[in-house]
């Protein structure tokens, strides 16, 4: 494997012998390449020495850390049981034992301000990150946020506020030398996720364990989030994939592109584009390029495309206009 990935929750919140455990399976059905990119995502709150020897031993060589804020109320309204100075306390086990790291900011939470937001980036930088994903918050379907929302016990953040918080982070990232190279992530040059660049490039991926997506030739599919099932089908040699779409050649070409065009500072090569995908671009979507240009959104130097710096506030106009 080129990179491997262990997250999509908590695997800090096993114990130091289930960790080791799960990594050596991890290491027998899935060698790293030499070279290759090993992150397993973190909580502030359950990161403990003796789960980082483990980790560092194990060949993990860059974990993401969970912080996502560090005003108490704001942790409480993501219902995160973590305390703002577990972040600091976890990088100093982390910065010792792995060459890279990064850990994920959340603004737009209910309740929070531009000032909220300001403090913690303030925070954030004081810890000399090498990398940041800041995300704007999402109201997922079925969590506990949205059923709030639904029921009106929350208020969402203003437009206008999400979009002064997003534009201070673009500056202030940048002052601070950490360029955004995807549309919610920033990195210092050689710190950026190999990981995540695989998905962003539509490249194919394994997806194994309960809930976990995959996508192969043109195939995207994702297991079950049942538990009880999850076991059943496997303890019984059967499949545990549940939904699974198959991409036609246009559908893949077209996903790609919209993929490809948040990646800030690779956009889209046209030559990249057509001998993944064989597609031309501009066969694809030329109205929609020319439209999008001309309003500003997209910048087009003949060889690739990328978007502009108002294009990404709007990148979702853009990348829906090219689906």
């Amino acid at each position: 494997m080129d990179t491997i990935f262990v997250g999509g929750g908590t695997p800090t919140r096993l114990t130091p012998a289930q960790l080791e455990r799960l990594l050596s399976v991890i290491r027998i059905h899935f060698p790293l390449a030499a070279g290759g990119e090993w992150t397993v995502e973190a909580n502030p709150g359950t990161l403990d020495a003796d789960k980082s020897d483990v980790l560092a031993a194990g060949g993990v060589n860059r974990v993401s850390l969970g912080a996502q804020s560090f005003q108490p109320r704001l942790l409480a309204a993501l219902e995160r049981n973590h305390n703002p100075e577990d972040v600091p306390r976890a990088l100093d086990l982390i910065r010792p034992r792995f060459p890279f790291w990064s850990f994920d900011l959340i603004f737009g939470v209910p309740g929070s301000t531009p000032a909220d937001w300001s403090e913690d980036l303030r925070i954030a930088l004081s810890l000399d990150p090498s990398h940041l994903s800041c995300y704007g918050l999402v109201y997922e379907k079925g969590t506990a946020l949205w059923k709030q929302r639904e029921a009106g016990l929350v208020t969402p953040v203003e437009e206008d506020f999400e979009v002064e918080m997003y534009t201070e982070t673009i500056d202030v990232l940048a002052n601070a030398g950490l360029s955004m190279y995807e549309i919610s992530n920033f990195a210092r040059p050689g710190h950026e996720s190999r990981h995540n660049l695989v998905y962003w490039a539509n490249d194919a991926y394994f997806g194994v364990g309960l809930g976990a997506a995959r996508y192969l030739e043109g195939v995207r599919s994702i297991n079950t989030r049942d538990l009880q099932a999850y076991l059943k089908r496997v303890e019984a040699g059967g499949d545990p994939t549940g939904p699974s779409e198959t991409l036609g050649p246009e559908e893949r070409a077209r996903e790609t592109a919209t993929l490809m065009l948040r990646r800030t500072q690779a956009g889209l090569d046209r030559a990249e584009f057509e001998l993944k995908t064989g597609f031309a671009i501009d066969e694809l979507s030329r109205a929609a390029i020319a439209k999008h240009v001309r309003g500003g959104l997209l910048e087009d130097d003949g060889l690739r495309l990328r978007l502009t710096r108002q294009g990404v506030f709007l990148a979702d106009t853009v990348l829906c206009d090219l689906l």
